[in-house]
């Protein structure tokens, strides 16, 4: 179950250690132990241009989700999560969290939308994405992952 992380740019020399930990058990919580997730942390100049290409917003945002269109056989990909590390160190003080635990939260939102899930879509959906992403995180709370 493998979780490959990139840092790019403003999150060149952010540590990653804790935040594949937080992977690897978000992955075992979704049941996908099996498959694979790439992350990359980059800098709001990074995401903000991704934004705009993918997206067509003009503007930073925290976190964007690529799914995997069709894995290889015998692979299980579940795509690409990019993370603004600088958009998650102004919501973290924004929200009195510390970083990680923003982190941790993009990444859950990230990974939810690999999995289908889709907060735009509808206010039921909405609802059903923000109920499991509570979930999760009181479970990585429960492990001891993250303080609650």
């Amino acid at each position: 179950m493998p979780v490959d992380i990139l840092r790019r740019g403003a999150a060149k020399n952010f540590p990653t250690r804790e935040l594949k930990r937080v992977a690897l058990k978000i992955l075992e919580l979704l049941h996908q132990e099996n498959a694979e997730l790439s992350l990359a942390l980059v800098g709001n100049a990074e995401i903000r241009e991704l934004n705009a290409r993918f997206r067509h917003k003009d503007s930073p945002t925290d976190v964007l989700s690529f799914p995997v269109e069709e894995s290889p056989a015998g692979l299980s990909l579940l795509g690409d999560v990019i993370i603004s590390v600088e958009k998650a160190e102004e919501q973290a003080k924004e929200r009195q969290r510390t970083l990680n635990e923003e982190l941790a939260m993009l990444l859950i939102h990230g990974a939810l939308h690999l999995l289908g899930y889709d907060h735009e879509r509808s206010a039921r959906q909405a609802r059903v994405m923000r109920a499991m992403e509570k979930k999760l995180y009181r479970a990585l709370c429960d492990e001891g992952i993250l303080r609650v």
